[in-house]
């Protein structure tokens, strides 16, 4: 998900979740409901730290 950034004119804005069920599906991920949770938690931390600046 690294490269799947979505950026306004107010610079990044979140995650685009698209391709996230053909990630999941490739890398294996069994338990999506948890992971989708751990991504938008880490997710919300590097909105954060991108937006401190």
């Amino acid at each position: 998900m690294g490269t799947q950034w979505r950026i306004g004119v107010r610079g990044v804005s979140g995650l685009d979740y698209n391709c996230l069920p053909w990630l999941m599906t490739l890398y294996g991920v069994d338990d999506e409901a948890s992971a989708f949770s751990d991504i938008r938690v880490m997710e919300s931390a590097a909105l954060k730290i991108i937006h401190s600046k």
